[in-house]
This record gives C-alpha cells, structure tokens and sequence, in this order.
C-alpha cells in the first residue's frame, strides 16, 4: 500500500498548534505502520519558504507552493493571528483553490476556514470554525453554511475543523476513514488523548459561558433557569419573575444573550445532560428527569438533534471517567436504538 501525500500549506504567523496538533497524529500513524510502508506522506509548502515563522515563534522548514504541484490525498490549511494578511494574498488564495482541485480531500483548522471560504471552495457547504469567529465568517460568506456548534464538519470532501486543538479530532477523524475506527483509536491512545471525540461533540458550552448578559433581570433569570432546570420552565413564568412583559423579556433576552429564552433553555439542558452523562453513571432515565425532560423520548429527540447521536453513544464516547456500575438501566438500551433509529 502506498502512502497518502498530506500537503500543509503553512505561512508566516500561522497557530502552530493548527499544524502540529494535526501533523502529530498523521505522524504517529506512521510509526505504527512503518513496517507496512503505508501511512502518509507529509509535505509543507509555503509562499515564505523555505523557513516560516509561525505566530509562537516556532519555525517551519517548508518547500515553495511550486513543490506543491500534481496529486494530493489531503490539503491541510491552518488558521493564525495574520489570517487578515493571508486572506489579501491574491496569490496564495489562488493556489489553495488550484489545490483544491488536485486533492481528494481538503481540510481546515480553526480560521483556515476562512481561506477555503476566501477561495471559493465552501459556498452552499456546511462548515465550522472556532465559535469566537463564526459569526464573522458566516457574515462575510453568506453562501457557507456556518455551524457553531460541532468541533469538527465534514461536507463531501470538505473537512472544516473548529478552535486550534479541535484539529487533532479532525485528523483522528480522517486517520479513522482511512485506516478503520479501531485503528484510530490505537493511535489516540499512543497519543494519550483522554477520549477520541465525534465531529458531532459541540462547542457551545463555550459560547454560553461568553454570552452572560450585562442586564441584571437577564443575568438573574439565566441564574435561576441554571438552578432549576429539572422544572417545566415556561418563559411568561420567567418574565415575571424578571418583572416584565412576555414580548419585553423574550426581546431583550435575545438582544442580551444572542437567542430566545426557550432555545436557551434548551442548550443548558443539553449542556447539562452533556456534562451528567460525561461525568456520572446515572441511569439515563434519570438524567433526563434531571433536565427537566419528563419523558425519556423528548430528551432522546433532543439530544438527537443537538449532537445526532444517542446519549448511550455519546456516553460510550465521551464518558470521561471510569464507569463503575450500570450506564443503561434495564429497558432503556431498546428505547435508546428507537430513538436512534428515529434521528436517521
């Protein structure tokens, strides 16, 4: 078997963790399977070589972008504080789209998204980039589809990954299409990553925690959703604990936390279940009750749609500690594959 040629184009103040992260799963690969001659072929072109300064100060040795020329299995682009530069270089956006086209697949970390958007190469596609920067890049390219949520996107042959170390789920991701799930994880845990994380894993936690409003009555019903997020939640019971109309609330909510009151309080008790089943060994079941779901089948359409997995799978996936008992109580192993079966 062949090695798969990885092309980096990297360039001067570019995250360093956006290629190394990345680079240092592909590299493992290889000295897993150095007998076999498998693996991949890595390669960093750059309009700067042959020595390119990233923003750390960490040097890379890289050919000119001319090295970059004929068939390429998979072309990495990083994102960096000079992305702004980077995206005013006519030049270099142009050999990414000529690239592009010579690659089977492409793939971006953090703001390298906004280099695949820049030359063309995302419009009517689904894409991810770190949440701080996603409203920007959805405002800037409004034919890309711009999710805020999963750490990693894959659209045909497109792979948009999001904030800086998210690129090692990427890459772990692409290692598993082509050398198997089994093989993927070997090589995640030689790296000692806690867990290999799904595409579908979310990053809104962190959009929620940077969205506290600076209204009081706002921050005060944010307060009280997060403790009692087991009760029903109605919004007008909320507005008038906040002393204010239903239609006042709900706008200034939205103006103040950048969404309606009831699509929060839907976020925080996904983020709440998120947090229970990765941390505890409580009976899904209870966890549901927990969030304030009375009926296990709403809470498995839920977490459905927020992660398109079920949260059986997420657990087995993600569970970051040790389980030391029953993680599906009796009955619920069936309803879980109906619910499953239901988000397909």
């Amino acid at each position: 078997m062949s090695q798969r040629r990885i092309v980096v184009m990297v360039y001067s103040g570019a995250q360093a963790l956006d290629i190394a992260g990345p680079i240092e799963v592909f590299d493992t690969v290889n000295r897993q399977l150095s007998t076999t001659g498998a693996g991949y072929r890595i390669q960093f072109v750059s309009a700067d070589a042959p020595l390119v300064r990233t923003s750390s100060g960490m040097v890379i040795e890289a050919e000119p972008l001319a090295a970059g020329d004929g068939p390429i299995d998979t072309l990495l682009v990083p994102g960096g504080w000079s992305l702004k530069e980077a995206l005013d270089d006519r030049e270099l956006v142009s050999w990414i789209r000529r690239a592009a086209d010579r690659s089977r697949r492409v793939a971006s970390v953090c703001g390298g998204a906004f280099l695949l958007a820049e030359a063309g190469l995302l419009q009517g596609r689904r894409a991810t980039t770190h949440w701080a920067y996603c409203e920007d890049l959805a405002r800037r390219y409004p034919a890309v589809t711009v999710d805020p949520e999963p750490i990693f996107v894959w659209d045909g042959r497109f792979v948009t990954s999001a904030g800086v170390a998210t690129g090692i789920d990427m890459a772990l991701a692409l290692v598993e299409a082509d050398h198997g799930a089994a093989f993927a994880l070997e090589i995640a845990r030689f790296l000692v990553l806690f867990f290999k994380r799904n595409g579908g894993q979310s990053q809104f936690s962190s959009i929620l925690e940077a969205q506290l409003a600076d209204r009081a009555p706002i921050r005060a019903a944010q307060e009280w959703i997060l403790q009692n997020l087991e009760q029903p939640l109605p919004v007008p019971e909320i507005a008038e604990r906040a002393n204010m109309s239903v239609r006042n609330f709900a706008r200034v909510f939205r103006r103040e936390v950048g969404m309606p009151p009831g699509h929060y309080i839907e976020q925080m008790r996904i983020a709440q279940a998120r947090k229970l089943l990765e941390t505890t060994d409580l009976p899904i079941s209870q966890i549901a009750r927990c969030c304030g779901y009375p009926a296990s089948e709403t809470f498995f359409r839920s977490f459905g749609r927020a992660f398109e997995l079920t949260p059986s799978e997420y657990r087995r996936r993600f569970q970051a500690t040790s389980p030391s008992g029953l993680i599906v109580a009796p009955g619920e192993a069936e309803m879980s594959g109906q619910a499953e079966r239901s988000i397909a």
